[in-house]
């Protein structure tokens, strides 16, 4: 793609959605102050781990949607069994016999876990474990890990810049805690007895892995303080392992929530968990009954049959194992470039090789949004879409091929930029903004 590539087509319909949907994404991660100013490409449709927006241009895609499909856009076994689902009609007034065989293949994977509820979205079912929580040990207060992003709702989204509109009193009620800090948990519960109702975590990052004996500790703390261990698998589920993150390291939590990859871009979710805590939202207890999780379309057959789908995929092949290779070596690769062009301490590729992000960091190796603006902007013009390098099953070795010999040519301009002591010239407008933060500014709309 040449540096004239055009988004003239995509700049018209980014306008027209700003006056239609607030903030002109449904989801802020997808937003247009996510890209550089003019370059956020309105897309069309998807193959594999490519994507083409309305004004024709082709872009390898990483972060495919937002970490959702590992398997590839339009993946034939997931797309032909949503086909036949649909055929059959997608929305009853009782149960399917899909209900139960997805159910049955979903607790085969997660042998930790003894009942299963299917929702629409991760938040459907972090809040519901929130709740299930509360329930069963008739506490209110929520130790939460300080990663960035767990719910909409206002248990989690008070704890963020963006609370407007939400009570404090919701905010008094969670805490935060550090990632591999088990002091800082602690000191939680010490100063809050018997009042936290849940920690809730994942148990891994794409840049960081559990310390040593740090899960164990978070799981001891939670026995020892009677709080419900919920673990957030929405991002490690079907990335890390089919059976989650918890098999790798050996640490089961009493709920667990699942979402994303499960579906390959179908939206479907799940929170399982012990029976004892699942039940208080069934009909097999005495106790006061918790509204769990009832939706119109928790249950619709596309989902169902696309995380069916998902399941017989990773059976018959290894997604996983192709990730992690293909991940790696985009890392290895990129980060050479980064040591050849001497400017590794500003650039680099981190994390899971299954989950990759990159680090941008100004000529004092401050993380820097200028810079990542402008190396987004490189990005952009050589074909290569994506906030990150998580990549999927459907990246091809000459996808990986173009993408390091993209980040060449972005590189040799992030350079320049470092040299010069900043981006003034070589990029244009605001630079991109956090998905979550308190003002529009640096990217409002209008004067």
């Amino acid at each position: 793609m040449s540096p004239a590539v055009a988004f003239s087509h995509s700049n018209r319909l980014q306008a027209r959605l700003h006056e239609l949907v607030p903030g002109g994404a449904h989801t802020y991660a997808r937003g247009a102050d996510q890209y550089p100013v003019d370059m956020a490409p309105i897309l069309d449709r998807g193959k594999g781990a490519r994507v083409w927006d309305v004004d024709g241009n082709e872009f390898i895609e990483y972060g495919m949607g937002l970490r959702s499909v590992v398997l590839g856009h339009g993946y034939e076994p997931v797309v032909t069994a949503v086909q036949a689902a649909i055929a059959d009609g997608v929305n009853f007034t009782r149960p399917t016999r899909l209900e139960l065989a997805a159910a049955e293949d979903f607790l085969h994977l997660v042998p930790g876990a003894d009942m299963v509820k299917f929702a629409k979205n991760g938040s459907d079912v972090t809040t519901a474990a929130i709740r299930l929580a509360r329930a069963a040990t008739g506490r209110d207060k929520i130790a939460i890990c300080t990663h960035p992003f767990f719910s909409v709702d206002d248990w989690f989204i008070a704890t963020t810049e963006m609370a407007n509109g939400i009570p404090d009193s919701v905010r008094r009620q969670t805490m935060r805690f550090e990632y591999n800090d088990l002091e800082s948990l602690a000191t939680l519960f010490a100063a809050e007895p018997d009042s936290i109702a849940a920690v809730i975590l994942e148990p891994a990052t794409a840049t960081a892995e559990p310390a040593d004996g740090f899960l164990e500790g978070v799981r001891a703390l939670c026995d020892a303080h009677g709080a419900v261990l919920i673990f957030d698998e929405i991002i490690t589920g079907f990335r890390w392992s089919v059976h989650g993150a918890q098999s790798i390291y050996g640490v089961t939590p009493d709920l667990s929530c699942w979402g994303k990859a499960i579906g390959n871009g179908f939206p479907i979710s799940a929170l399982a968990g012990r029976r004892d805590l699942m039940e208080l939202g069934g009909l097999n207890t005495d106790r006061d009954r918790v509204f769990l999780l009832s939706t119109t379309f928790g249950a619709e057959t596309t989902g169902l049959a696309a995380f069916r789908a998902v399941v017989q995929a990773f059976a018959r092949e290894d997604p996983i194992a192709t990730m992690e290779k293909s991940g790696q070596r985009l890392a290895e690769e990129v980060n050479d470039v980064s040591r050849e062009l001497g400017i590794d301490e500003h650039f680099e590729v981190l994390g899971r090789p299954s989950c990759l992000v990159f680090a941008t960091r100004d000529p004092e190796h401050k993380p820097s949004q200028l810079f990542r603006t402008l190396f987004l902007q490189e990005m952009l013009r050589v074909g290569v879409l994506g906030q990150s390098f998580v990549i999927s099953a459907a990246h091809t070795a000459d996808d990986v091929d173009q993408t390091v010999d993209g980040v060449r040519q972005a590189l040799h301009v992030y350079r320049q930029a470092l040299e010069a002591g900043g981006v003034d010239g070589l990029i244009s407008g605001a630079p991109v903004a956090p998905a979550i933060r308190r003002y529009a500014q640096p990217r409002r709309l209008g004067p």
